[in-house]
């Protein structure tokens, strides 16, 4: 169905994809992964014909054969009203687009909202039912589970699992890997080349998991025969000195003896020095965390760090998005806000934070709460301020300090100089997260974290969160997340809350 052979893509000297080659075919559903800013969104670009490879070849069969892609960012500037991009989708199937609308919960979006003023969650679903009512035979798809909520992830686990198609699609959701694709192409961060493993993430990452240890039982072999030839090489030439400096030229026999041991030394020397050059040399494994989070130890906490007394919030002009809502938090506990999109996640998270104030009802802080907050849109970071002055704002420290901070969260060299403006959404992430380490916090606010980051930074962030003290409210849709995160979920839907203990 596609066949990609050595394909290769540079950006001036920098080269982001090397000797890619793979095959998708008919039917087959395959997650392509790997860490933040390898090339996966580039790559796909190229094989649509967004981007021009430097070189290689993509092949796609039958002919007219047709592909369907979804990037990341849709319509973001379309000023089209809703109803004419669905209509223009479904010019051939109507019943089938009330399907998929209800599907991926769009049924209730105003006809005539223009799409570029419609939320990051819908403008993704949008793009998604006009993809899937086109039926493509190749879908490729950038993150498709972004904004989605529970429902309607999995109402597309069930539609990408039984379409008839290709699919190849990005994503860092574990669970929805797991549900969906039978085969994953893991890009390599430091050889830009793919590798394929059989099964969803859960079979990939016990096969990584194992060659990391058939690699470090052989980078241990190594050493113990790089560090047994040195020991042996010090040791011959430890000798040669010795009888070359307790000998005479009148012991001519003895002194050739010296001479052959310090060049059976020499050649053993050179012999390691070509093994450690080549190809056969065994590289140390790298645990490849991207994100370092030490939140260091909290400051004590007082029992109820927050309380919520039968709160009611509306937005003007509207109906209330709920009421009677009351619950507490108390120190060291995890409580996962959930329901479908629009039911007011986000804005009782804001009303937590002292950002909104409640209709009805109030919610306090306990006294010595010290709040950390992680917005979902990242409207806490300055766009003027470079990476560099955004941390220096938050604890006093020197340059020098600062800047072997920021390698911790893969801000290296003059990337610290990038105003935030500039930064990728995923760098905007990792930024926020480096303010919440920095700011001794000991209550969490967390609204969609881990959207941006890539699987083994989200495993990394669940780490760090583990080793937190303090209390944390979360906001996410990230299953694999929710399930290792918390026992405790509030969820509201349809205007109440029902806590789950």
């Amino acid at each position: 169905m596609l066949q990609v052979q050595n394909l290769r893509k540079a950006y001036g000297a920098t080269a982001v994809l090397e000797d890619i080659s793979f095959v998708l075919n008919d039917g087959e559903r395959v997650g392509l992964i790997g860490p933040n800013g390898t090339g996966k969104s580039t790559l796909l670009r190229c094989l649509v014909g967004e981007e021009q490879a430097d070189a290689g070849r993509i092949v796609l069969s039958p002919a007219g054969a047709r592909i369907g892609y979804l990037p990341q960012a849709f319509a973001e500037s379309d000023r089209r009203p809703f109803e004419e991009v669905v209509e223009e989708a479904a010019a051939n199937s109507r019943l089938r687009a009330e399907a998929v609308l209800a599907g991926l919960g769009l049924v209730d979006v105003d006809p005539a909202k223009p799409v570029r003023e419609l939320s990051g969650g819908q403008k993704t679903r949008l793009g998604l039912a006009t993809l899937l009512l086109a039926e493509p035979d190749v879908l490729l798809l950038d993150e498709p589970t972004n904004h989605l909520d529970v429902e309607a992830l999995e109402w597309l686990e069930n539609f990408v699992s039984h379409y008839r198609g290709a699919v190849l699609l990005v994503s860092h959701d574990r669970v929805f890997l797991d549900a969906t694709v039978d085969r994953v192409l893991y890009l390599d961060p430091e050889t830009r080349t793919v590798s394929s493993y059989v099964g969803g993430y859960r079979d990939f990452a016990e096969a990584r998991a194992h060659e990391r240890e058939l690699q470090q039982q052989s980078w241990k072999r190594q050493q113990e025969y790089v560090h047994q030839v040195r020991a042996d090489v010090g040791r011959l030439k430890s000798e040669a000195r010795s009888i070359e400096n307790s000998t005479t030229a009148r012991q001519p026999g003895l002194r050739k003896f010296a001479r052959r041991k310090a060049a059976v030394a020499k050649s053993r020397e050179r012999k390691l020095e070509r093994y450690l050059a080549s190809d056969e040399r065994v590289e140390r494994p790298r645990q490849r965390w991207p994100i370092n989070l030490r939140f260091g130890d909290p400051p004590s906490g007082s029992q109820v760090m927050l309380r919520c007394e039968d709160v009611a919030f509306g937005y003007p002009g509207g109906p209330d998005l709920f009421e009677h809502v009351s619950f507490d938090v108390r120190y060291g506990q995890r409580l996962a806000l959930v329901g479908p999109n629009g039911s007011g996640k986000t804005t009782l998270l804001r009303l937590m934070a002292g950002e909104l104030q409640p209709r009805a009802g109030r919610i306090q802080l306990g006294p010595s709460a010290r709040l950390g907050v992680m917005s979902q849109e990242q409207e806490t970071l300055d766009p003027r301020l470079t990476v560099l002055e955004t941390v220096l704002r938050e604890r006093p420290m020197s340059e020098q300090d600062a800047r072997s901070f920021l390698p911790f969260f893969l801000f290296y060299g003059d990337s610290v100089f990038k105003s935030v403006a500039a930064c990728s959404l995923g760098e905007r992430s990792r930024l926020q997260l480096a303010r919440l380490v920095l700011q001794g916090c000991n209550l969490l606010l967390l609204d969609e974290p881990i959207n941006h980051l890539d699987v083994e930074s989200r495993e990394h962030f669940e780490a760090a969160l583990d080793a937190f003290e303090g209390s944390i409210v979360v906001v996410a849709h990230d299953r694999a997340f929710l399930r290792s995160f918390t026992r405790h979920m509030l969820e509201l839907r349809e205007g109440a809350a029902i806590l789950f203990m």
